[in-house]
């Protein structure tokens, strides 16, 4: 939102209010800027933004304005709407579906009135002809009446509101041409337009269909990341009794009772106990932070070790989980140049289109060609400037390189992000989990005997701390089996503790050393250090080596300490930020890109996730947290970090194409629609041509099949 634009009217010097709406009926950039302009200039309201991937639009208002009268402004507007009062993150995801069923309707309409169309095209005439005709509207009404409801509904709740959009002209021309076909059905006329009807609609619904399967992966990062808040939580009673009580019904002041390996459900204050939480959401270390009695806690942190009672200070929408998911979903409203050069287009092609039309049929009664052949070429008009091959333009060229890119380990969820990754000219790696695997190990245990690795393998065995298990995995390489212990105890954030052949032993934290996490390991009355580290990512010197040619400069922003960070920013000769909690991402990104720079930011961890939503363009790694990966624009499985190197590559390769598939579409209306006007276009022709058009720069984006190398 931007809350810095001016107030009007009653809105000036009062406290705004934000309301969210669904907007399910939004299609192109032409309704963003309908929405935004119309409700930005309507008094109380201080800024509307859209967030087309969800279909929602965001409203900070004055508080005497109702949500009731925004609600009845959008409709006003010709959009169809609904207050997201419940659960402002909502999103409509049955719109892809819809359209996908209206596809494939319209395809198999289209390939069966093909094929009766053929025996009309091959001389079939008379009794014969009239009857493939009939059968062709047989199929066509009834097809072109459920495909075309997106476009007609659309058009319709505009023309309402004595407004119009892109969908008026589409609605137009498929209309007319299946009532002028139905007139020469009926009439026993030559022609007959069933078969371009449909494959207008059928090319139309494809370049949607692509488009809204490519936007439904944009925002699922803020559902991921409030699904790490536990469901609920068990409350200490007034008798000490504890009740489960679901998330929505805890209060603050209320106390729960957290069991080892138990998600927070609220944001609250430990009162009794002490164990090790799971912090990465804030500080992307996957070392547990020891806390105690009076240490705040917040929802969707582990506890990892032992029971606590914490006294809940927040709940839902209040917690420090929920304004990180805020943080998502604000940041994450992109707003491509592609998007911005259709914003501008939308709003003059239906006149435009329209007044074509119209002069194309004014022209030709004037020139006394009767009313049926100047409809006929106005109809033809309406079709051959039909903005598909434009439609399809972006989307086919964005999924061709998706598709190339899937099968090198890259996931792109979101097709624009293909545009801006081409823009990029710095990036921002995280640390933990990024540019090294998240995954700790000895630095060396040749100082060990093999007594000691057998003890300190059975003793790691028995804790679930990321640093233990680092130690189960190296020593299991080198062949060692464990020791038989007894009387084994994890104590909360403290270490293992066990008997072996009758002598105590021990393996448990240490102090940090340096850059490095030291772990203890004492049999009896000998103790020594075991060093950890988190080894590099295969490939992060050369990954980086290559941005750097591409034009990318590299560093690294972390929550991890200063001293970790140095290291691996020394090894790779970039420069680092250390100690940045979610915030301070978001904050140096909105810097960097305030000054100019088109950043691209690689993380994995639940703190990255606002900073992969704000950033120009973002990635993550397979190994990412659920939110990194939901929140980031796409995700490489691979363990290296070349990938990020090849998407850079593919996506550069993705903008000359679109580039192209422009100039192509362009040209095609060029060269078309002057035909159309003279006279020299049937509106089965004009819906041929528009179908080659279409594929022709399907084609030509068909070329990035090989983009990925």
């Amino acid at each position: 939102m931007n809350a810095a634009l001016p107030l009007h009217d009653a809105a000036e010097n009062a406290a705004c209010e934000d309301s969210r709406f669904a907007v399910p009926t939004m299609r192109c950039a032409g309704c963003i800027s309908k929405i935004e302009r119309g409700l930005s200039e309507m008094p109380g309201v201080a800024a509307a933004r859209v967030n087309f991937s969800a279909k929602q639009v965001a409203v900070s208002h004055a508080p005497e304005l109702t949500e009731d009268r925004i609600l009845r402004a959008i409709e006003k507007l010709g959009f169809e709407a609904q207050i997201l009062a419940e659960n402002p993150l909502a999103e409509d995801r049955g719109d892809t579906a819809r359209l996908l069923r209206a596809l494939a309707v319209a395809g198999f309409g289209m390939m069966n009135i093909m094929l009766l169309s053929v025996s009309v095209w091959s001389g079939a005439v008379g009794v014969t002809r009239d009857l493939f005709h009939m059968l062709s509207a047989l199929i066509a009404i009834p097809v072109i009446a459920y495909s075309g409801r997106p476009f007609f509904a659309s058009a319709a709740m505009a023309l309402r509101y004595g407004r119009t959009n892109m969908d008026v002209p589409i609605s137009i021309g498929i209309i007319l041409a299946t009532a002028l076909s139905l007139y020469e059905t009926i009439t026993s006329g030559p022609h007959a337009y069933f078969d371009g009807a449909v494959m207008l609609l059928f090319f139309l619904l494809a370049g949607r269909v692509l488009d809204g399967m490519m936007r439904d992966r944009a925002r699922e990062g803020i559902s991921a990341l409030l699904g790490k808040t536990a469901p609920g939580a068990m409350v200490v009673q007034g008798d000490g009794t504890t009740v489960w009580t679901k998330a929505v019904d805890i209060q603050p002041g209320m106390t729960m009772l957290v069991a080892a390996g138990e998600s927070l459900a609220a944001d609250g204050v430990i009162e009794q106990g002490q164990s090790g939480f799971n912090m990465s959401m804030l500080t992307g270390e996957s070392d547990p932070q020891m806390l105690g009695k009076d240490d705040a806690v917040l929802a969707g942190t582990m506890n990892m070790d032992a029971p606590v009672h914490v006294r809940v200070t927040a709940t839902g929408r209040d917690t420090s989980i929920a304004d990180i998911a805020r943080l998502m979903d604000e940041a994450g409203q992109h707003r491509s140049f592609y998007v911005r050069v259709a914003d501008r287009a939308a709003r003059y092609y239906a006149p435009a289109v329209h007044s074509l039309a119209l002069l194309a049929f004014v022209g030709w009664m004037i020139a006394g060609a009767g009313w049926h052949q100047s409809l006929l070429i106005a109809v033809a008009v309406l079709i051959i400037t039909c903005p598909c091959a434009l439609g399809l333009a972006v989307p086919a060229a964005q999924v061709v390189a998706s598709g190339a890119l899937m099968r090198k380990g890259v996931l792109v969820k979101d097709g624009s992000a293909l545009e801006r990754l081409a823009d990029a000219d710095r990036v921002l790696f995280d640390k933990t989990g990024t540019l090294t695997m998240g995954q700790p190990r000895p630095i060396d245990t040749d100082g060990l005997s093999l007594t000691e690795k057998m003890v300190a393998l059975a003793l790691a065995q028995s804790s679930r701390h990321p640093v233990s298990q680092g130690l189960v995995r190296a020593l299991v390489r080198e062949g060692v089996t464990p020791a038989e212990l007894s009387s084994v105890q994890e104590m909360a954030g403290d270490g293992v503790s066990a008997l072996w052949e009758g002598i105590a032993v021990y393996l448990g934290r240490a102090e940090k050393a340096g850059a490095h996490i030291s772990t203890a390991l004492t049999i009896g009355e000998e103790s020594q250090l075991i060093e950890m580290t988190d080894m590099l990512r295969p490939g992060s010197k050369a990954a980086i080596a290559e941005l750097t040619q591409l034009g990318l400069s590299a560093s690294i922003i972390s929550g991890d300490r200063i001293e970790a960070v140095s290291v691996v920013a020394n090894e790779l000769g970039i420069t680092a930020q250390a100690g940045a909690k979610p915030e301070d991402k978001v904050e140096t990104i909105k810097r960097l890109g305030d000054a100019g720079h088109k950043l691209l930011m690689v993380g994995d961890g639940l703190n990255d996730g606002p900073a992969l939503a704000a950033a120009y363009v973002s990635m993550a790694p397979g190994s990412a947290s659920d939110v990194g990966q939901q929140a980031a624009d796409s995700v490489f499985t691979s363990d290296s970090l070349m990938p990020v190197v090849l998407a850079v590559k593919a996506a550069r390769q993705t903008g000359r194409i679109v580039r192209q598939n422009f100039a192509l579409a362009i040209g095609y209306n060029i060269f078309a629609v002057p035909l159309a006007l003279a006279g020299m276009v049937t509106p089965l022709i004009a819906a041929i041509a528009m179908s080659l058009s279409s594929l022709i720069v399907v084609g030509n984006a068909l070329r990035l099949r090989g983009a990925a190398k």
